[in-house]
């Protein structure tokens, strides 16, 4: 997983984000790439996301909530309305006291319709409100309602995330490919996190790749230096259109990767030469045959 932070609060529940995405290196892990604090103006109200992760398989906007009181029990998380630690309302730390609920409903449609509007199509975006408890405290969640683009997780524990989006990638389609990302990345404004192509590539995001896309940003050089490599490697593939003999100053005398030497140069001119004049001679001979014992 490639994590990008853009002006790090400092906040426990960010710092365990960070700590458990960064974490993701192992071939097992779920692959994609993280923003965190980031921000989306859309008709004319400011969102601010503490995470968007993509995927090859989803994007998922996660709400990051710390318990700012030694509350511990049961976490109650309403259909609607305030959520509740043993009947007590939940001290979540932020100026926003909103429920997280109701702060990842307006966020994922928000994204989602700017999604649209911007030319990558309806794409489903989820939301993941991570609860970290406070210090010394025991906390269980109880939610008596499902719903499949909303999911709460306590924090308590990096295998619950983790378990997460391994279940989400499962369940969900491929859908986002490295061009994709770029175009969320630059329509966003956040162009200087967006990593580069091949490393979006190895995450599992699907090419080609467009390297327009990254013009502009820290990757550019990183981009066209993959598109010349890549292009390289398809022309390698296709193979000559016409194959040397083995016979040829080439096959004979072949280069060497990373060494010049003169000798094997020389002997490839030298044979080249007495090829064209042999091939001269024998031509030179043909025409003289026939036109001396050539008809009339």
């Amino acid at each position: 997983m490639l994590v990008q932070v853009q002006n790090p609060t400092g906040t426990n529940a960010e710092r365990a984000l960070i700590d458990w995405l960064s974490a993701w290196k192992d071939p097992g892990s779920p692959h994609g790439v993280a923003t965190l604090n980031c921000g989306l103006s859309y008709e004319n109200t400011l969102h601010h996301f503490d995470a968007v992760v993509w995927t090859p398989t989803s994007c998922v906007v996660i709400e990051a909530e710390t318990i700012g009181a030694p509350q511990g029990g049961v976490l109650d998380v309403p259909l609607n309305g305030a959520w509740t630690i043993d009947g007590e309302p939940a001290a979540f730390e932020g100026k926003d006291k909103r429920p997280p609920l109701d702060k990842s409903r307006e966020h994922t449609f928000a994204l989602q319709n700017w999604l649209a509007a911007n030319g990558l199509g309806q794409r489903a975006v989820h939301g993941v409100a991570l609860i970290v408890p406070f210090r010394g405290t025991e906390v269980k969640i109880q939610q008596a309602w499902t719903d499949p683009s909303f999911d709460v997780i306590l924090g308590n524990d990096p295998g619950r995330l983790r378990h997460y989006f391994e279940m989400l990638a499962q369940s969900e389609k491929h859908l986002w490919t490295a061009n994709d990302v770029a175009v969320a990345f630059r329509k966003l404004d956040i162009l200087a996190y967006l990593p580069a192509p091949q490393d979006l590539i190895d995450e599992g995001f699907l090419g080609p790749v467009n390297v327009v896309l990254w013009h502009g940003g820290p990757q550019q050089a990183q981009a066209e230096a993959y598109a010349e490599e890549q292009a390289r490697a398809e022309r390698e593939a296709r193979g000559p259109l016409i194959e040397a003999p083995w016979y040829s100053p080439w096959k004979l005398y072949p280069r060497r990767a990373g060494e010049v030497s003169m000798r094997r140069g020389g002997m490839r001119v030298a044979l080249m030469i007495g090829m064209v004049i042999g091939f001269a001679w024998v031509l030179w001979f043909l025409i003289t045959a026939l036109l001396t014992y050539g008809p009339g």
